[in-house]
């Protein structure tokens, strides 16, 4: 192998290495995640039981996928803004609530374990700290961007597979967004939850 080759071959394999260790240090690995239990798996379905969280929430405009400043006042909670001005470290994954008639949407990041008895109040009035319930939830795991259609074609097969085990779901709908913006589609880790009454 000539000098020239060898350069180039060190060089690639050295810019994938940088490239890989900048992704594993900003995926959700790098992240603590809400704790839950499966109690049934098939495919990329799920039957999960989870505890309470606590989560500091905002209102968003769901189409906006926290365009609108719903993930810039969440990440300005965690980076400082608030009582203690103490930093929140980062979890996975962000909950999302979309809104309906009587409701607005909800985008929300869970509260790390050891913070949850000293929970610290946010300085901005836009963004909340409530308690999501713990539960059973049937879950779909899929790839891609949270785009309309691939959202409502999921749903629907997260809706019959409910149906196809006499379970009865709630009408509202959760998703579950587990990566960073940059993280290419065909890597993304998204989920729709929903309530089994």
């Amino acid at each position: 192998m000539t000098g020239k080759k060898l350069y180039y071959l060190l060089t690639v394999i050295l810019t994938v290495a940088i490239a890989y260790l900048g992704w594993r240090l900003t995926s959700r690995s790098a992240y603590e995640s809400a704790e839950y239990s499966v109690l049934e798996s098939n495919g990329p379905f799920e039957l999960r039981e989870y505890p309470d969280l606590m989560l500091v929430t905002t209102a968003m405009k769901f189409q906006s996928q926290g365009n609108d400043g719903s993930f810039g006042r969440l990440f300005g909670y965690i980076s400082g803004g608030n009582d203690d001005g103490r930093k929140v470290a980062m979890t996975t994954p962000v909950f999302m609530e979309p809104q309906d008639a009587q409701t607005e949407g909800q985008m929300g990041f869970v509260i790390p374990k050891q913070m949850a008895a000293s929970i610290p109040h946010p300085q901005n009035e836009s963004v909340q700290i409530r308690q999501r319930a713990g539960g059973k939830f049937a879950v779909v795991r899929f790839s891609g961007r949270l785009d309309d259609d691939v959202r409502a074609d999921n749903e629907v097969k997260l809706r019959n597979w409910i149906d196809a085990k006499k379970w009865t779901g709630s009408e509202g709908v959760e998703f579950a967004g587990y990566d960073p913006p940059w993280t290419p589609g065909m890597f993304r880790r998204n989920e729709i939850l929903i309530r089994l009454k």
